[in-house]
């Protein structure tokens, strides 16, 4: 058994408790939580650190399997030419992409991150996350703008579906993005779902989506020519609302992902189904195209907010703290009580894990970690504050 306690302690609630303590067993269980302790760091028994103690981050959006490509990817290009250079990068050698894919694991790991929902276009990455010390929920993407191929596309996503079944992971089909499925493709994805699916989806993260879907031109549109996709057969939704409150219908729980250029308008119908979650990837979006996701205007109008990092393809660390940073950076109003909540608590409910983690709640193995280095006066994170695992 061991006893914890810091200069402040996030209790299950959001409160922020003062020389709180927790107590928890050495395999993680979380046995009780206890507000202030004036003695604590007199309680030969009791660990006290110097920081604010937390539940371990939940990192709702990465590609795993693109960890080789760090670094290769000019910054700034747009979607589109990003778009194009991730489908090129995707030719690597298979020893390359598991090497890469097993350090970013344990890059996040040692980040603070106990679980992740994870994007899968194939099965690379299935065996290292079948013994990861991160929790995985494996979204197994889809693309396919072109209509007549939807069978060919949904076939070839359940023979990966399969893998991840026998790999023993938890596993969802979802569909890459509006601009890149098929109005057929959208509904074979959601057939074959199955019961209660929580549904992944990349969302607005850039402008030239909406020259895509609406107009079909623009650089998404070049992206296709170049790799040879018949944009004639094109055949996607019409509007972004409108099939994310399909998908909302058919799904336990939504997570749209970027959220780059939304408008206020568009969240509030959104969020009117109830189970919508908005993931927000700062550092990708800053790294691709330059923008911060509306995080502001997202809390007031939506509210669920969850973080991710994206692919080392497009952001140079898989660290949930880093993203909060430059959330604080940019929207200075946002309390750190707030980051948190989005980064632990939001993101085991969206993926469905909040009964395990998510929170510092007794009967849960969330993750105990510290944040240090913090201004503990005003609550604000530093660019020196770091993250350690206590538990």
């Amino acid at each position: 058994m061991r006893r914890i306690s810091a200069q402040y302690v996030l209790a299950g609630d959001g409160v922020l408790l003062r020389k709180g303590v927790i107590t928890a067993e050495d395999d993680g269980l979380i046995t009780g939580i206890y507000p202030q302790d004036e003695n604590a760091k007199e309680t030969a028994s009791t660990e006290f650190y110097n920081g604010v103690v937390v539940p371990g981050f939940i990192n709702c959006h990465c590609h795993l399997e693109l960890s080789h490509m760090a670094s290769r990817i000019e910054r700034g290009t747009g979607l589109g030419r990003f778009i194009a250079a991730v489908n090129s990068g995707r030719r690597s050698e298979s020893t390359e992409i598991v090497s890469a894919a097993l350090k970013a694991d344990r890059q996040m790991y040692d980040e603070g991150i106990v679980a992740c929902g994870d994007i899968s276009n194939d099965t690379l990455s299935f065996d290292i996350k079948k013994f990861s010390k991160i929790e995985y929920i494996t979204f197994i993407e889809v693309f396919g703008s072109d209509e007549t191929k939807a069978e060919k596309r949904i076939s070839d996503a359940l023979t990966v579906r399969a893998a991840a079944d026998t790999a023993g992971l938890r596993n969802y089909l979802v569909p890459h993005a509006a601009y890149s499925v098929s109005q057929k493709l959208f509904s074979l994805i959601m057939e074959n779902a199955g019961p209660g699916p929580v549904v992944s989806m990349h969302f607005l993260e850039s402008p030239e989506e909406r020259q895509a879907l609406s107009l079909h031109q623009g650089p998404i549109i070049d992206s296709y020519r170049d790799l040879g996709i018949n944009t004639g057969n094109m055949n996607p939704p019409a509007y972004h609302t409108d099939i994310a409150m399909w998908l909302a219908d058919k799904a336990s729980g939504v997570l749209l992902v970027h959220n780059t250029c939304i408008t206020r308008a568009e969240a509030e119908k959104i969020s009117e189904k109830g189970n919508i979650s908005w993931c927000l990837c700062p550092s990708s979006n800053m790294y691709i195209t330059g923008s911060m996701p509306p995080a502001g205007m997202l809390e007031d109008t939506a509210g669920e907010i969850v973080l991710g990092t994206d692919s080392l393809s497009s952001n140079n660390s898989l660290s949930i703290l880093k993203e909060m940073k430059l959330l604080q950076d940019h929207f200075p109003h946002i309390s750190f009580e707030t980051l948190v909540r989005w980064a632990t608590y939001n993101g085991a409910k969206a993926l469905g894990l909040d009964r395990t983690v998510g929170s510092l709640t007794p009967g849960l193995r969330p993750g105990v970690l510290l944040i240090e280095n913090m201004d503990l006066l005003n609550m604000k994170l530093l660019p020196q504050s770091r993250v350690r695992r206590l538990l």
